[in-house]
């Protein structure tokens, strides 16, 4: 092996130390520059990145509270629109109530005073009749004709007699 054989190795040497020199300048002048500005690129790109991804969420975040706050605000619309129609219908339904009252006494008053009127009219209507009977019967029993005002005088106090005993 000429590697190993010692005469050999001073030009080796020599050519070691040439072709490393060669490979550093080509390596110092040309490629570690490239690749030193392609890792500046990729470091400064990954540092805009970093800002506009640091930007956005700063945006983001403003966005999520501006959101939070409109949902806050309609929440609170929504329970004040709640509590006023609430309101309104309790409003409404306490004067329906109070209307239907009203309407519902006057009715009851007016149908007191229909029974009130019937109730006088069929009185009336009994006296009338008792008073025919009585003067009929009266008439067939004795032979006269009692005098009306007679008749309705007795006829009068044997009601409010009976009137009296049932109350």
């Amino acid at each position: 092996m000429p590697q190993l054989d010692i005469t050999a190795f001073s030009p080796q040497i020599i050519w070691l130390v040439i072709t490393f020199l060669v490979l550093y300048v080509l390596m110092a002048k040309i490629a570690l520059p490239r690749i030193g500005s392609i890792l500046e690129e990729r470091q400064a790109r990954i540092d805009d990145n970093l800002d506009a991804a640091q930007s956005l969420r700063n945006e983001s975040s403003a966005e999520a509270e501006a959101y939070e706050k409109s949902m806050a605000e309609a929440r609170e619309q929504a329970r004040s629109a709640i509590y006023d129609a609430t309101q309104e219908m309790s409003a409404d339904s306490a004067r329906r109530h109070e209307e239907l009252g009203t309407r519902l006494s006057g009715d009851l008053k007016a149908a007191e005073e229909r029974i009130s009127q019937a109730k006088e009219a069929a009185v009336a209507g009994i006296h009338e009749a008792a008073a025919s009977v009585a003067a009929q019967a009266t008439e067939r029993l004795i032979g006269i004709e009692p005098a009306d005002e007679a008749v309705a005088s007795a006829i009068s106090t044997a009601l409010d007699t009976s009137v009296k005993e049932a109350g």
